[in-house]
C-alpha cells in the first residue's frame, strides 16, 4: 500500500541558508543594541538638553534612535528590490513572483524581524510608555507576517511593500526629538509635519492602494502561497491599513493644529 505523506507548507532548506537568515535575526538584534548604545553616547555631543532628560525620556529617545536606523536600512533596502532590482519584474524569471526571494531579501526580513524582537521588548518593558496596545498589535502582526515569509520564501514582495511604510519613522521620531528638544514652535517642526503627511500618504496609503491592486491582478499567484500565508494576506494587510488609516487622521489633524498656529505667530 502506498503512503502519501501530507504536503509541509515550508520550504525545506540547505543547513546553510537557514544559518543565513537566523545569523540575519541575530544581527537585527545586534544592531538595535549597539545603536541604541550609541545614540545615548553621541547625543550629548550634539543636543545639550540630553543630560537634563528623566531616565524615561532618555530611553526612549535612544529607542526612536535604533528605530529611525531600522527605517532608513529597510527603506532603501525594500526599494532597490522592488524598484531598482530585476527580482520581481514581470517575466525576468521563470518562477512565479510569490515564490521569488535572494539573500539580500532573506537578510532584509531577518534584520526587521531582528528589530521588531528588540522593540517589542523594550515596549512591553517600558509599557505603556513607548507605546500603548496598538503598537504592541501592529508589532505582532509584523513579525508573524515576516516570519511566515521569512521560513517559507513566500510573498516577500508583499512583505517589502510593507516594510517601505517604515521611511515614515524617521519623521515620525523627529518630531518627537523636535518636541522634548523644545522646539515646537520652529519651522522646522512645521516643515517636518508636511513631511510626514506627504510620506505617510505616499507610503502606508497609495503604496497599500497598490498593493491591494497588485494582488487583485496577481491573485491566481496568491492562490498557490500555503494556506496559513495565504490567509494571512487576506487578513493582516487590511488591519494593517485600518492602522494606518486612524493613525493618518491623527497626523493630518496634528499638522492643521501645528500650521494654524504658524499663521497665527507671523
Amino acid at each position: 500500500m502506498e503512503i502519501v505523506m501530507p504536503s509541509f507548507p515550508f520550504h525545506y532548506e540547505s543547513p546553510g541558508k537557514e544559518f543565513n537568515w537566523l545569523l540575519s535575526v541575530f544581527a537585527g538584534i545586534l544592531m538595535c543594541q549597539t545603536v541604541y548604545k550609541l545614540t545615548g553616547i553621541v547625543s550629548p555631543l550634539f543636543f545639550n538638553g540630553y543630560a537634563k532628560l528623566n531616565d524615561a525620556e532618555r530611553i526612549e529617545w535612544n529607542n526612536r534612535g535604533f528605530s529611525t536606523f531600522h527605517a532608513l536600512v529597510v527603506a532603501v533596502a525594500s526599494l532597490y528590490l522592488l524598484l531598482l532590482s530585476d527580482l520581481f519584474d514581470e517575466g525576468s524569471r521563470a518562477e512565479l513572483i510569490v515564490d521569488r526571494r535572494c539573500t539580500l531579501s532573506d537578510t532584509t526580513l531577518g534584520i526587521s524581524l531582528g528589530y521588531f524582537l528588540s522593540d517589542l521588548a523594550m515596549i512591553v518593558w517600558q509599557f505603556p510608555a513607548l507605546g500603548g496596545l496598538e503598537f504592541v498589535l501592529h508589532h505582532g502582526l509584523s513579525m508573524f507576517s515576516i516570519f511566515l515569509s521569512l521560513v517559507s520564501g513566500q510573498a516577500q514582495v508583499y512583505i517589502l511593500m510593507v516594510l517601505f511604510t517604515e521611511s515614515t519613522t524617521p519623521f515620525i521620531n523627529l518630531r518627537w526629538y523636535l518636541d522634548v528638544a523644545g522646539q515646537k514652535n520652529s519651522k522646522l517642526y512645521t516643515f517636518n509635519g508636511v513631511a510626514l503627511f506627504l510620506m505617510w500618504l505616499v507610503a502606508r496609503i497609495l503604496l497599500f492602494i497598490f498593493f491591494f491592486y497588485h494582488m487583485y491582478t496577481h491573485f491566481y499567484q496568491v492562490k498557490e502561497v500555503f494556506p496559513l500565508g495565504f490567509y494571512s494576506l487576506l487578513v493582516v494587510p487590511p488591519m494593517l491599513a485600518v492602522m494606518n488609516l486612524f493613525w493618518f487622521w491623527k497626523i493630518t489633524k496634528g499638522l492643521v493644529k501645528t500650521v494654524s498656529k504658524a499663521r497665527h505667530r507671523e
